[in-house]
């Protein structure tokens, strides 16, 4: 018998377009620790919505300090919901030119400071594993700065593989690093050129 909860997930997940075609609502997290942060975040929003499809909705900025690593600076942080026409390795492969536009280069290995970072949290309520994608992201469960701004953009955001949703994620998560809120949802949205749903 199916699980009609999951069932309303996974139909809520999919978005058929006007012309018929089907899209995906994925969760994207949006960082930046380096020079404007505010800027990156502008200028990240502005390539998502130029390459990747149409950002809906999009989270307070949080101020938040590094995870697994010690910097200077303090990070920006929110997550945005993309409806996008793009499988999930070609987004990825999106996300990765815009952070080399914006001139990120990715460390081989641990955690440092970086002008701009993109993760893929959630697509749709599908579960993604291969040599260069994981999704759901496999610690977005352990982290309080990506938690807080999804379960604010929709609580009810669902990890397949968890069965849990962002809200039940929030509540159980563990993590005890800094994070304050920065900057409003309405003027988020404002600053970033996001419609409200």
């Amino acid at each position: 018998m199916f699980n009609q909860k999951f069932v309303v997930r996974a139909v809520e997940s999919l978005v058929i377009s006007s012309i018929g075609k089907r899209m995906a609502k994925v969760y994207v997290s949006v960082g930046s620790n380096v020079g404007d942060r505010e800027k990156a975040l502008i200028q990240a929003v502005h390539f998502l919505k130029q390459d990747a499809g149409e950002v809906t909705a999009v989270s307070s900025i949080y101020e938040t300090e590094p995870w697994g690593f010690e910097a200077e600076l303090y990070f920006l942080n929110i997550v945005i919901e993309l409806i996008t026409e793009l499988q999930a390795p070609e987004l990825l492969v999106k996300l990765l030119e815009i952070e080399r536009r914006m001139g990120r280069i990715r460390a081989e290995s641990g955690y440092q400071s970086r002008s701009i970072d993109l993760d893929i949290l959630l697509y749709g309520n599908g579960s993604i594993s291969d040599s260069g994608l994981i999704v759901p992201h496999p610690r977005m469960q352990d982290r309080y700065f990506v938690l807080k701004p999804l379960a604010e953009v929709n609580s009810a955001a669902f990890h397949p593989v968890l069965g849990m949703d962002a809200g039940q994620m929030l509540d159980s998560c563990n993590d005890s690093s800094g994070i304050t809120k920065y900057m409003d949802r309405e003027a988020t949205e404002n600053l970033l050129g996001v419609r409200k749903g």
